[in-house]
């Protein structure tokens, strides 16, 4: 094996387990990878740590990668799949035995589980033990021939202390006697992740690893195994702070979506999320310039201006920097990304050219493409169906002099020039000495099924003549 050269050109990975969707947390990481090595004019790796065979699904390996190229993250070598080079991971677990850096253990599960309950009831430290350290050549054979399962595990130092320096949090340092033997090699035969990530590292020419810092204490293990190996050397470690929800506990499910494929069907816009994204756990952004460009990204970034502590996940903030998102785009690539979300709700009902000229007006107010399909639904709705919020009905027959101006609108509306201009109420209302902000909202409620909603008279104009009189005199019949 060998380590890059100290001047040779950045080289990062992107190395997601295929065990389920990408976690935003995940995506964070992808992010800041893609950002260094663009910034520098590097290389990034894409590796699919699937080792974990029983876990791993071809699916997520593909989600994996679609995610990614949603995001407009691309990547330059890859993807490798740990899966494809488990010889390589067992013939450094072999080296390790032969040099006696690592040894056969053949404790069982119940065991382990046994002997650290103990020593955690008699105040000791619950790792492993060292039960199969020092086992002679003929003690090993004995229990094999039980039918033992077999792991190998690391022979760690017993005394001195491990350090290394991260770029995020400085100096890092753990006494080894706090961290026991482990395992390199399940009793499956299966690699674990600390021999696996040594030795792609390695092979790979990996120059600077960025990650999340729940992995912060596995580079003790990884850096001891990297020594043994003979590997020169060490990669820049930087490990990122969590993502957090409102609660600051770690960002969950319960905190709301969390899966790349969950903002995406939710109608968020990749560039704003990776946006978003590039914000949090990063510093020196001056307030009110918090829209970046993929260009303005990649020359902003670098590790010296990663945060330590944790980063707050803002649904509000991604929600208002979507919406800012949305309103920046041209109308004719809005309609085309929010058809298929309007094609999803409305099915059959939609009419294609009523919804573009409704998009131009829910841009405004829409913070997703879902939430601006869902706000032009009323034009959609078959008038059997159509129904006015409850809350919105109260409002409505709790208007004073309604009734008398519903059929004034009705009456204006089967006669009117049929534009915006010629359909606009105030007059109408003016006629009949009433405030247009006292009875707008219940024409609003006959029209929108909401008493706040898109543009009135726009609306109008868009249901269509009969529609909008027939919907106004339903409403009219619903009060005294």
């Amino acid at each position: 094996m060998s380590s890059p050269e100290p001047n040779a050109g950045v080289r990062v990975r992107f190395a997601p387990a295929p065990t389920g969707y990408l976690h935003v947390g995940s995506t964070r990481t992808a992010l800041f990878n893609w950002l260094y090595a663009r910034h520098h004019d590097g290389t990034l790796v894409l590796r699919v740590e699937d080792t974990d065979l029983e876990r791993s699904r071809e699916a997520w390996v593909e989600g994996i990668q679609s995610t990614l190229a949603w995001l407009g993250l691309d990547w330059d070598e890859g993807p490798h799949r740990q899966s494809e080079r488990l010889d390589r991971y067992l013939e450094a677990a072999e080296r390790l035995l032969e040099q006696g850096d690592a040894y056969e253990c053949y404790c069982t599960e119940d065991e382990l589980a046994a002997r650290s309950e103990a020593a955690r009831a008699a105040g000791r430290d619950p790792g492993y033990d060292g039960r199969c350290r020092n086992l002679t050549a003929a003690e090993r054979a004995a229990l094999a021939a039980e039918g033992r399962p077999r792991s190998i595990r690391f022979r760690t130092p017993d005394e001195g202390v491990s350090r290394f320096d991260d770029a995020v949090r400085g100096e890092v340092a753990v006494d080894w006697s706090r961290i026991g033997d482990f395992v390199i090699v399940r009793s499956s035969g299966a690699p674990v992740f600390f021999l696996a990530n040594a030795v792609d590292d390695a092979d790979m020419g990996i120059t600077h690893v960025i990650r999340g810092e729940d992995l912060l204490d596995s580079t003790h293990r990884v850096l001891a195994l990297r020594a043994a190996l003979g590997v020169p050397g060490r990669p820049v470690f930087a490990h990122l702070p969590l993502l957090v929800g409102a609660d600051r506990g770690k960002l969950s499910k319960r905190h709301g979506a969390i899966a790349l494929e969950d903002f995406a069907t939710r109608g968020y816009l990749p560039e704003a999320l990776r946006n978003y994204l590039f914000l949090l756990g990063f510093s020196g952004v001056e307030e009110g310039s918090e829209l970046f460009s993929v260009e303005e990204m990649v020359a902003a970034f670098d590790l010296d201006r990663v945060n330590r502590s944790a980063a707050f996940f803002d649904y509000d903030k991604l929600n208002w920097m979507n919406g800012e998102y949305i309103r920046a785009l041209p109308v004719p690539d809005l309609v085309e990304r929010a058809l298929p979300f309007a094609r999803e709700r409305f099915g059959a009902r939609l009419d294609e050219e009523v919804f573009a000229r409704a998009v131009p007006l829910a841009r405004e107010r829409a913070s997703t493409l879902a939430e601006l399909a869902d706000m032009t639904a009323f034009l959609f709705v078959p008038d059997d169906d159509f129904a006015i919020a409850a809350g919105s009905l109260e409002r409505l027959q709790k208007t004073e002099r309604v009734a008398e101006a519903l059929d004034a609108v009705a009456g204006h509306l089967e006669a009117c020039e049929w534009t915006p201009e010629g359909v606009d109420l105030r007059p109408v209302l003016a006629r009949l000495e009433v405030k247009p902000r006292q009875v707008l909202p219940a024409v609003y409620a006959a029209v929108e099924g909401s008493h706040t909603g898109l543009p009135l008279f726009d609306s109008i104009v868009l249901l269509g003549r009969e529609r909008a009189v027939r919907r106004v005199q339903a409403a009219r019949a619903l009060v005294a």
